[in-house]
């Protein structure tokens, strides 16, 4: 059984790295669209800069989708993980109650001592476990609605351009996802994975 959830864990660390590798290639893809945004309000092509902001969003979200699936699997793989070294602190405790019954008879109060310590150790070691696993399943934030994403972007674009873009956008929209929180997102995401 050991060996088995060991390939699983295995299977499931390297399903993590594949979503991982598929959320920096939307991010690459998302850049390039920025860029083609950009050009196409250069040229006045505001039809062009539109179907670019929203493949540039489509791929925001697929990204943001794979590194939440991506963190999922991690926190799939800490329960399995778990649970492989639970089997193993079980050994361990089922050893140490032996020792503890042998010590108890012989009522030697050192040796008693000494295997609380061992007992007191194991449960500190999965205590840390357990609260590396609960730490990376928590938080998800959620998507705001694409329209005012792609005309956010659209804005956005149309500022770092220098061009004045004359649509009837909001002048203010809500909803766009300001760059220090996917940052944030960045930084929380690649902190659970290195905890």
């Amino acid at each position: 059984m050991s060996k088995n959830m060991e390939k699983q864990l295995f299977n499931l660390k390297f399903a993590a790295k594949q979503m991982d590798r598929s959320a920096k290639k939307c991010e690459k893809d998302e850049k390039t669209e920025k860029m083609k945004v950009k050009k196409a309000l250069q040229k006045g092509n505001l039809e062009g800069a539109r179907i670019h902001a929203e493949n540039a969003i489509r791929q925001k979200n697929q990204g943001l989708n794979f590194m939440r699936m991506s963190a999922r699997v991690d926190g799939v793989a800490s329960r399995v993980q778990s649970a492989i070294q639970m089997s193993q602190v079980t050994k361990s405790m089922g050893s140490v109650v032996k020792s503890m019954d042998t010590a108890l008879k012989s009522m030697n109060l050192e040796k008693v001592a000494g295997i609380m310590d061992q007992f007191e150790r194991q449960f500190e070691h999965l205590d840390v476990q357990t609260q590396t696993m609960d730490e990376a399943m928590s938080g998800v934030t959620t998507l705001t609605t694409p329209e005012d994403q792609v005309e956010g972007l659209m804005r956005q674009s149309a500022d770092e351009a220098g061009l004045e873009l004359n649509l009837e956008l909001p002048t203010n929209p809500t909803g766009v996802a300001a760059p220090a929180q996917d940052d944030d997102l960045s930084a929380r995401l690649a902190q659970l994975r290195n905890s």
